[in-house]
């Protein structure tokens, strides 16, 4: 079997550099992608192109990829692989949702293309369309992730048969990640996929589906020190891609590297926001408030709010716009603890569920603080009928996050009653449940970490040796966050620990 991975680098053309700003999702492909090399039973004359559209797919450009791949079969119609990279661009794996009603049908067609076209490639390239036709099959009759499922197995075979081609070991790495459980402890997918990816990385150090998916296998905080290199990588390998740009902020958020991030997003806005992609842009946002947040940078923090308040008709449709666009008021007003602007939060209605119960939430909890006893039962509620629409909805990830909510809105409720007792229970519950399930890559993370509210309950209450080990813990996840590092040194303090105490303030001085 030959080596698959060349030297080129790849540049946009002239007619693409040139192209407008487009709307939403007709974006401008980026110019510096990396190194890749995807050999095709094709004309010689589309090689390059098909290198450069799958070097567009592994930093996420889908469309700019779904686009480079039609004009392939456009201009030689017996390629298959032309048709698999289309309709492969149209499944968003590691998304949510990973495929739309529209491409779907869209994606099905190209894939039926694709296969009628198979006897002309080699047998690497047929397994590679059988893999998909497998997804696409599966997924229109069964769940998204029943689908994923039968996909990766497809994959796996794919890769065993050509272990010497990095694209199958690189394309089946970011499989396993698509189907790893967020309530898998031992993160058995994620280690998986980087044993086969590290390798590669030290062989192919341009490549940026390695560096990218790696990141994605070390986004966890148990993981993320083994994915700085990849971090510091992709965004040079691929610098015109926002996505790339923006991915090493997953592991310095982790690590509590508040500057990287910020600059990390930064230069993802920008890029983002000069190739029209608002689901980049509002997804670097999102990470870089919480950066801005966490480093006390709240006059700037308030300037990303304000910027977002004035982009007009926002996408509602749109995974990542929503989710953004719904926590980034949450996070501004609950990070400072601004209760009356927090209880004043509403929800777009045209909102998936999930995303109407982030403001529901805050306004549960706000009215809490603020002693508005009939106002927090009336958002809880609220909150609890929009948990019962999205666990009839079959999504579990979602169904735990709003449920652990849920939890949080009966704890402070419960506190402001007068039973501790209750509340502790509700509020240590919450924590127990968020720390057993993963986060997803849309969310830099919660907005008050569960446990971290635990601990403010236990310090409001004087009981500070109990809530110095709860912020602990949040800081063991969650290194030199803002809040749960003062708290934690004036829960030192007020249980006798002057050296701990002084530790931690020079930790939270530090920030600044």
């Amino acid at each position: 079997m030959r080596q698959f991975l060349a030297t080129a680098i790849f540049v946009a053309s002239a007619s693409w550099a040139a192209a407008p700003v487009h709307a939403q999702h007709n974006h401008p492909a980026p110019e510096k992608l990396g190194r890749v090399n995807f050999p095709v039973s094709c004309s010689r004359a589309v090689q390059n192109s098909f290198n450069h559209a799958v070097a567009l797919l592994h930093s996420f450009a889908y469309t700019p990829a779904q686009q480079e791949f039609a004009a392939i079969a456009q201009r030689d119609p017996q390629c298959a692989m032309a048709h698999w990279g289309v309709a492969i661009s149209y499944y968003h794996q590691l998304w949510d949702p990973p495929i739309s009603p529209s491409g779907l049908e869209a994606g099905a067609l190209e894939i039926q293309n694709a296969q009628n076209l198979a006897s002309n490639t080699s047998e690497r390239e047929q397994e590679f369309i059988q893999a998909l036709a497998v997804f696409y099959e599966s997924v229109s009759r069964s769940p998204a992730r029943i689908a994923a499922l039968a996909y990766v197995n497809a994959m796996r075979d794919a890769a065993t048969q050509n272990p010497d081609d990095a694209e199958s070991q690189i394309f089946y790495a970011l499989a396993l990640l698509a189907i790893a459980s967020p309530s898998d402890a031992a993160h058995t997918n994620q280690k998986l996929a980087a044993q086969m990816l590290e390798p590669l990385f030290q062989r192919y150090p341009g490549h940026p589906g390695i560096a990218h998916y790696l990141i994605h296998a070390y986004d966890h905080p148990e993981l993320a020190r083994q994915g700085i290199a990849a971090a510091r990588a992709y965004c040079k390998i691929a610098p015109s891609a926002p996505h790339a740009l923006h991915m090493p902020s997953h592991i310095f958020t982790l690590l509590g590297l508040w500057q990287d991030s910020i600059r990390s997003n930064l230069a993802a806005r920008t890029a983002a926001h000069q190739q029209g992609d608002i689901g980049e842009e509002l997804h670097s946002m999102d990470y870089l408030m919480y950066a801005y947040l966490q480093a006390g940078r709240f006059d700037d923090a308030a300037t990303i709010l304000a910027d977002l308040r004035a982009i007009p008709d926002l996408p509602v449709a749109e995974y990542k716009v929503t989710y953004a666009a719904a926590i980034m008021p949450v996070r501004l007003a609950a990070e400072r603890r601004q209760w009356d602007d927090a209880i004043k939060n509403s929800a777009d209605p045209r909102a998936a569920p999930q995303f109407r119960a982030i403001s529901e939430w805050a306004n549960s909890v706000a009215a809490s603080h603020l002693g508005k006893i009939p106002e927090g039962e009336l958002h809880l509620r609220n909150l609890q009928e929009l948990l019962h629409e999205v666990r009839k909805g079959g999504d579990d990830y979602w169904t735990s996050q709003l449920e652990i909510q849920a939890l949080e809105g009966e704890g402070w409720l419960a506190h402001v009653r007068g039973d501790d007792r209750h509340a502790i229970s509700s509020l240590g519950t919450a924590a127990l449940q968020e720390d057993a399930l993963a986060k997803r890559p849309i969310t830099p993370g919660p907005v008050i970490p569960a446990r971290e509210q635990l601990a403010e309950l236990l310090l409001e209450i004087d009981q500070p040796a109990d809530a110095l080990r709860e912020y602990e813990h949040v800081l063991k996840n969650s290194p030199r966050r803002r809040n749960a590092l003062s708290g934690a040194a004036r829960a030192a303090a007020l249980s006798g620990d002057t050296n701990k105490a002084r530790q931690l303030d020079q930790q939270f001085k530090a920030l600044y």
